[in-house]
């Protein structure tokens, strides 16, 4: 079952693994940036979103077994994209919705209360309806173009869009799951797309003020670096910089 259901986490890393194939392997280096994000932030300051949606289901569920033992050894959320089946039969700690998948209220009748929903937003009106649906958390992007994605994908949302979004998400988007002092209500939203160290220490000096961006997420900045622990500790030490 689920190790951690509080969305106390920053770096909201999503699995790559074509990509992580020329660079170590994805088991390999999501052992590595666990162990790094722990080292730098101690435990809870990373979580895995399991993504690969080309894989049938039987691989899908052993890939989620192999990563829920990892994550469970470092203490961290594992999250499945879009397939609630595979989550719950892998007790991983919850699930991200895609735009065109499950209703938040029927996603959260299978998963119950005690799985996170999180769920993919591109536009300010979809996180506010995420957050009046219930959800625990929303990645909002891309806010800058994507290091992982070659073209076809929607054009960047920028800073000014990501606070906009993160207002609509409550009165602080770090919301009420999360850890510190500034924590209030709201539902926690996570910068996607083309994040880099030096973007998310922009993002925690700027448009971050006051605690409105929950964390980041990413794809390429880890599964695409040639040191993927260092890409982790450098992230999570830009983005805690000034919050």
């Amino acid at each position: 079952m689920a190790v951690n259901v509080r969305v106390g986490f920053k770096l909201y890393l999503i699995t790559d693994r074509k990509l992580a194939a020329r660079h170590g392997g994805l088991l390999p280096i999501c052992a590595a940036a666990l162990r790094a994000a722990n080292e730098t932030a101690g435990e809870g300051a990373i979580a895995i979103q399991l993504r690969e949606k080309d894989l049938p289901a039987r691989e899908l569920y052993e890939l989620a077994c192999a990563l829920r033992k990892l994550c469970a050894r470092f203490r961290a959320p594992l999250i499945v994209n879009d397939r609630i089946d595979i989550a719950i039969a892998s007790g991983a700690d919850g699930v991200h919705l895609p735009a065109d998948s499950f209703a938040i209220a029927d996603a959260r009748r299978l998963l119950g209360r005690s799985r996170l929903i999180g769920v993919s937003t591109h536009e300010i009106g979809e996180v506010g309806a995420a957050h009046g649906a219930g959800a625990d958390f929303a990645v909002f992007g891309p806010v800058y173009a994507p290091l992982s994605k070659a073209g076809g994908y929607a054009p960047p949302r920028g800073i000014a869009a990501l606070r906009t979004a993160c207002h609509a998400a409550g009165p602080n988007a770090a919301g009420p799951n999360a850890a510190g002092p500034s924590a209030v209500a709201g539902m926690p939203v996570f910068a996607l797309g083309g994040i880099t160290a030096a973007r998310a220490r922009a993002l925690a000096a700027g448009a971050a003020a006051d605690g409105e961006v929950a964390g980041v997420g990413v794809i390429g900045a880890v599964f695409g670096a040639d040191d993927p622990a260092h890409a982790v500790k450098s992230i999570l030490a830009a983005f805690s910089a000034k919050r």
